[in-house]
């Protein structure tokens, strides 16, 4: 297409919403009828024409639009910008258009970079909703509350049946699921119905107290306690859930078989009720929490999860800090008679905070059920263990008011979108929201190739053809902060390359919300030790730098960055280095550091005795041992071999069998020094892998091999 007709597309006043074609159950429109004419009747400038794409499943009928004067028709053509709720396949990508969606690319998610290459590709222009950011600090446009209504709604139903199955009749099974409501008033006249019966005929004794534990205080937690509050309830501060039980406790047999409870009880946890120092003369200090999440350990399954009915899964969590809850946590808890029915992960978050949530269900069938003592699972309501719901499209079961909420946000400023012709002329939150500009990159989003350009894998060391390696000096940096929203990613990556360094991206993980920090660990490279120590300190200044400029109360500093070890990499003269045998050291507790100098002192493998074992090694092999301590969290593990010669350190999550076995493979002994109850998979990895030296050692009073 031409120039001039380039210029004559964007900015023409021509909206085009699209038909949501991302999967059966999305219903929602990102503008409804009574917008579209507020819009085209108001007088205001900025929208001259509104062109709606039939559909026959979205929640408002074509013939609605028409009524209020936008014109049905599949031809967008003639549209110079063009909205929708989900991604559009990318046929319906058309040329030198603008575009507004959720459209997830700007974390350089991999899956959905196929969408950007073809954004790119046709010269268009990107805005995401999901970066238009109001002066508050919070994203202006989103369905948390509506995600958190639908998923408890749904759980309720669900708990009506699960307790029918195990002997308990109770008023949630007269309850539907969201989207079998003709509107969210209609699904909050049947939730307060259940509370009537409730507050009227009680519920059995065998099943209460019945306590909702709800993870974290956003948008999602407070949408799903707003239908808990139709309930008749009271709110019980975490502390106080020991002495909710122990009144339960002092009813004789007799008085609790005949008694009946006539409400609910709700508690809201957030991460100091979730959480503990590792150093028991420290207290509990979200700043330090967010930085150093290495120094907690979860206290959750001790302190909560023993009294928790249900537990509403509604925070943000990523991999660095401690889970809410494992399946060894799980299990324990299951074999001493918890009382836990079932999840509702409303964050949805596969392999997330509750480690057994290993898929997504739909809204038709949103439960399955795990047994944690035989570790199965299961898609029906009958039988031992906890049911669970994980559905990732939500707000779509309250289609009319999600997007009656959505549009009333988004026709504030479509008249912007619509009417400009270079993104210079929009305010600076519709600026900062703008991915790709006539098919190229804007300034603030110029980090997604270096990202792409760097696989995100787990380890360092899992990349030996990365950038980085292939420098002679290599640093891991965690950077921890508002690296995404604030933009501080870019001013990372620039001080890394212009000052002639390369970096590898390790990983990746960015808030869910403005209130949420991202992190990232990037591989950093230099030829030039001095050159390395450059970037470090630039890296360091810059998180002084920002962090100065907050105040002292804020939650988190924008940015705070943590170096760990200088490694070198290639050999000395070119001479390679002789086979070391090499052991793996499993935990970074206080036993591991002297299991690791005394492995380390090892200067043979005859004087280990290893020979005894196998014939592949000669006793007369002068051969260094070359220890590998592994941790959850790397910091932990380089504290464990810091001055220790021959040992390196490594992040290791042994849940991931694939990286476990991986890591197994490439050693020639194992020794678990992890809790008890991990030893059974790291036993099995070693036994997979088949090799000879694979041996798994258990510390008790003493040493075994």
């Amino acid at each position: 297409m031409s120039e001039v007709a380039e210029v004559t597309m964007l900015g023409n006043g021509v909206v085009g919403v699209l038909a949501e074609t991302c999967n059966k159950w999305e219903r929602r429109a990102p503008l409804t009828p009574s917008h579209c004419a507020r819009l085209l009747h108001s007088g205001k400038a900025g929208v001259s024409r509104i062109i709606v794409q039939p559909s026959t499943k979205r929640v408002y009928h074509d013939s609605l639009y028409e009524d209020v004067g936008c014109e049905i028709s599949e031809d967008l053509s003639e549209c110079g910008l063009i909205v929708g709720v989900k991604q559009p396949r990318l046929e319906m990508i058309l040329p030198d258009r603008a575009y507004s969606f959720f459209s997830h690319t700007h974390k350089a998610q991999k899956e959905n970079m196929p969408l950007l290459d073809k954004i790119l590709e046709e010269r268009a222009t990107l805005y995401d909703y999901e970066l238009i950011v109001g002066d508050h600090g919070k994203r202006m446009l989103a369905f948390g509350t509506y995600a958190g209504r639908a998923g408890m709604i749904d759980f309720l139903r669900g708990l009506g049946e699960r307790y029918l199955s195990i002997g308990y009749s109770t008023a949630f099974l007269s309850l539907g699921a969201s989207y079998m409501y003709p509107s969210l008033a209609a699904a909050k006249a049947a939730v307060i119905s259940v509370g009537e019966e409730i507050a009227t005929l009680g519920l059995p004794s065998g099943i209460c107290p019945l306590v909702f534990i709800f993870t974290g205080s956003g948008n999602v937690s407070q949408g799903a306690q707003e239908i808990f509050k139709l309930l008749p309830h009271s709110f019980v501060e975490p502390r106080k859930l020991p002495e909710l039980f122990e009144a339960a406790r002092g009813l004789s047999p007799s008085s609790r078989t005949a008694k009946r409870t006539f409400q609910v009880y709700g508690c809201v946890v957030t991460s100091q009720d979730m959480v503990e120092p590792n150093d028991p003369s420290k207290t509990f200090n979200k700043v330090d929490y967010y930085s150093h999440p290495e120094h907690y350990s979860s206290i959750f399954h001790e302190r909560i999860a023993p009294y928790a009915s249900v537990i509403v899964n509604c925070m943000y969590w990523e991999h660095r800090f401690p889970r809410l809850l494992t399946n060894s946590q799980l299990r324990d808890l299951m074999a001493r008679g918890c009382r836990l029915v079932g999840i509702s992960d409303i964050t949805c978050d596969v392999g997330g905070s509750i480690e057994f949530v290993n898929q997504t269900t739909p809204i038709d069938f949103p439960f399955f059920r795990y047994d944690p003592l035989s570790e199965t699972y299961h898609f029906d309501m009958d039988g031992n263990g906890v049911i669970c719901s994980a559905v990732d499209n939500l707000p779509t079961e309250f289609a009319k008011e999600a997007s009656q909420h959505f549009g009333n946000i988004l026709s504030k400023f479509i008249g912007h979108l619509a009417s400009a012709k270079d993104v210079k002329e929009l305010p600076s939150h519709l600026r900062r929201a703008c991915i790709t500009h006539k098919g190229s990159l804007t300034s603030l989003y110029e980090y997604i190739p270096r990202m792409r350009k760097s696989s995100t894998i787990e380890l360092s060391e899992d990349a030996p053809s990365s950038t980085a390696e292939k420098k002679k000096h290599t640093v891991l940096v965690s950077l921890t902060g508002h690296l995404f929203d604030k933009f501080l990613i870019n001013e990372a990556l620039d001080i890394i390359e212009a000052a002639g360094g390369s970096f590898h991206l390790v990983k990746c993980q960015v808030g869910q919300s403005t209130d949420d920090p991202s992190f990232s660990e990037v591989e950093v490279g230099a030829d030039d030790r001095a050159v390395l120590d450059q970037i470090i300190d630039s890296l360091t200044s810059l998180a002084n730098k920002k962090g100065n400029q907050g105040s002292a109360t804020s939650v988190m500093n924008e940015i705070v960055v943590h170096v760990g070890l200088v490694h070198e990499n290639g050999t000395e003269n070119g001479v390679e280095a002789r086979r070391k045998a090499a052991v793996l050291i499993l935990g970074a507790g206080r036993v591991c550091r002297p299991a690791a100098e005394l492995l380390a002192s090892v200067t043979s493998i005859s004087s280990w005795e290893w020979s005894q074992t196998s014939d592949q090694v000669e006793s007369d092999e002068a051969n260094e041992v070359e220890v590998i301590v592994a941790s959850l969290f790397l910091k932990d593990a380089e504290e464990v071999i810091q001055g220790i010669p021959n040992a390196r350190a490594i992040q290791l999550d042994v849940s991931d069998v694939g990286s476990l076995h991986k890591h197994v493979s490439e050693v020639d002994v194992v020794i678990s020094l992890l809790p008890a109850s991990c030893h059974s998979s790291v036993a099995n990895a070693c036994i997979e892998v088949l090799s000879p030296f694979s041996v798994v050692v258990t510390c008790e009073n003493r040493l075994k091999v």
